[in-house]
Parts: structure tokens; C-alpha cells; sequence
């Protein structure tokens, strides 16, 4: 099974998908981020507002150490494969932070979720802009940045919008449909057509997967 995505905007494909698939998994947090103080204040026992600093600040900080090695390793593999399946585990651990947050109810419950989203993102942010990067249009590199920027910005402003009404009636709502998002950003990426991991061949009796470069991209 495949999902065919084109946009028409005479883009390369690879850069469609991964466009769309951040666009979906950032939606998910957008459901999420804006309320993230009320429910830590109204729903987390004994927290504070000194508590959601605390929080926010644990996030940035074990994001900010953890990705750096991740990029060094991604790096070091010539390749794809590895910053392709580094996204999808980053995608499906950010899925069970969103989706951990229902059974939280303990400062330390958030804290450990506030962790393995950080190692979430560290390890979807490289990997994505790795693959991103390498495949943008030749004289459009600002505009397909520009038009990532946009259309998360736009997804995650409409889903704040969403997630603030949602929030009034159930904050387990949005934890269950954000992860949904992250999951489907994850199934949006492994069903999309042959474009990362295009071809393969057989070596030894076994199947080896042949990257793509910049230039055998389906246009």
C-alpha cells in the first residue's frame, strides 16, 4: 500500500510528503502546546506555575544535549536509511509521550514525559531537516523552507485555536488525538512511494536498500 501525495507546486515529491508529514505531526502538537500550562497547574498534583518552568526547561535542555550526538551519528553514515528510520522512532516515541500524558497525574509522571519527548524531537529535528535539505529544488531552497515554515505555522495556529476548545471539555482528548497525528505523520512517510529508500538489490542472498540522490528524485 502507498499513499500518493502530489501538491502541484512543481516541487519534487519527497519534498511534498515531508512537508505534509511535519505539517500533520506538528498539528498534533499544536493540539497540545498551548495548553500545556493549565492542564500541568489544574490536572498534575501539588504543581505550580514554578512547576511548568521547571518542565519546559527540563524539555529544552535534554533536546538541546541529545540531538547533538544524533546528528554527529546520522552524519557519520553515508546514506539515508538511517536518518529515514531515526525519524520514524522519533515520530512513533513522540506518539507515546502524547499519549502518556493521559495516565499522569504525579509531578514526576510529567517530568519522564517532558524526557522522552525531548529524545522524541531530538531525534525527529535532525533526521528530518537531514533529509529535507538534501533534496530541495534547485533555485526554490528558500521558498520550500518557506513554505515548511508556513504551513506549520499555519497547522499548529489552527490547532491552538482547536486545542483551547477542546481543552474546556477534555484534556484527554487532545493528548489521544495528538498522538494519533504523530502516528500518521509516521504512516504518511512509510507509505509514501519509493522516494527514500527507492530500489534495492540483491547482495549475498540479501536485500540491500539503494539511496536516493538529489538528482533521482521523481519530480
Amino acid at each position: 500500500m502507498k499513499i500518493d501525495v502530489d501538491l502541484k507546486l512543481n516541487i519534487n515529491r519527497l519534498v511534498q510528503y515531508f512537508i505534509f508529514a511535519d505539517l500533520i505531526f506538528l498539528a498534533g502538537w499544536g493540539l497540545f502546546d498551548p495548553i500545556f500550562a493549565i492542564f500541568v497547574v489544574q490536572k498534575i498534583e501539588a504543581a505550580t506555575i514554578t512547576t511548568v518552568g521547571l518542565l519546559v526547561g527540563v524539555y529544552w535542555i535534554v533536546k538541546s544535549l541529545v540531538q547533538i550526538p544524533v546528528s554527529l551519528f546520522l552524519d557519520k553514515i553515508e546514506g539515508e536509511k538511517d536518518d529515514f528510520y531515526t525519524l520514524i522512532i522519533g515520530l512513533l516515541v513522540a506518539a507515546i509521550a502524547l499519549f502518556s500524558f493521559m495516565a499522569a497525574t504525579k509531578i514526576w509522571h510529567v517530568y519522564t514525559i517532558q524526557v522522552i519527548k525531548a529524545i522524541a524531537f531530538a531525534l525527529y529535528l535532525p533526521s528530518w531537516r537531514a533529509i529535507f535539505s538534501r533534496h530541495l529544488d534547485k533555485g526554490k531552497i528558500a521558498f520550500e523552507w518557506a513554505l515548511s515554515s508556513t504551513s506549520v505555522g499555519l497547522s499548529m495556529g489552527l490547532m491552538a485555536i482547536v486545542g483551547g476548545v477542546i481543552a474546556g471539555f477534555s484534556f484527554n482528548s487532545i493528548f489521544l488525538f495528538g498522538g494519533l497525528f504523530s502516528l500518521s505523520s509516521a504512516l504518511i512517510l512509510l507509505f509514501m512511494p519509493d522516494l527514500v529508500l527507492p530500489r534495492h538489490k540483491r547482495v549475498n542472498e540479501e536485500i540491500a536498500l539503494i539511496d536516493h540522490g538529489p538528482g533521482d528524485i521523481q519530480k
